[in-house]
């Protein structure tokens, strides 16, 4: 089945994790997380991990261990920033380098593609710059981002601000499942 619609997820804060740096090897998912991935795959969508892990570039982890654990997690790819902080690159969220390069790689519909993630001036930066649609969750750092930080992405909203990954994508599944006529959802 030829696919050109995606979900880009985030890791920490998301489907796991309070928003802080963990290794793979220790890294829990939420509860459901890796069922919302596989009915996000199950309903045709490409799943990817979309990631900045900083700690790459100081060796507390390497790409390889995020690759293997995104693979186990279900994930079709996964596209991982491992630059430092200062380093320029465009891959960094909130820059849209690794969204534009999946969109080139698998021939995606931006239109059909959303970004899932708990940072506003990341995960859903990214997806605005990128033209793809955002759901925020509350988890990791997501209560703080819509609340508190909300001034430092305030050029974009999200689509939709979900309690967690579940909630997501439920939400992402019956939109993608309603008919559109002539402009109107019926």
């Amino acid at each position: 089945m030829a696919r050109d619609k995606a979900v880009f997820i985030d890791r920490d804060g998301t489907i796991g994790g309070d928003g802080h740096f963990i290794h793979p090897d220790v890294f829990t998912c939420y509860d459901g997380a890796l069922a919302s991935i596989q009915r996000l795959k199950d309903a045709g969508y490409y799943v990817f991990a979309l990631t900045n892990q900083h700690r790459i570039s100081k060796g507390q982890a390497t790409m390889e261990e995020f690759e293997r654990q995104f693979a186990t997690f279900g994930f079709d790819q996964a596209y991982i920033c491992p630059h430092g902080m200062s380093e320029p690159c465009e891959c960094r969220k909130p820059n849209p380098g690794m969204l534009l390069k999946a969109v080139e790689e698998h021939q995606l519909d931006l239109s059909a593609c959303f970004v899932i993630g708990d940072v506003g001036d990341t995960d859903m930066l990214a997806a605005h710059r990128a033209g793809m649609r955002k759901i925020l969750v509350l988890t990791g750092w997501g209560k703080n981002s819509f609340t508190q930080y909300r001034d430092q992405w305030f050029e974009t909203e999200p689509d939709y601000v979900a309690e967690d990954i579940n909630e997501a994508v439920g939400w992402l599944l019956s939109q993608s499942s309603s008919v559109h006529i002539e402009g109107q959802k019926v």
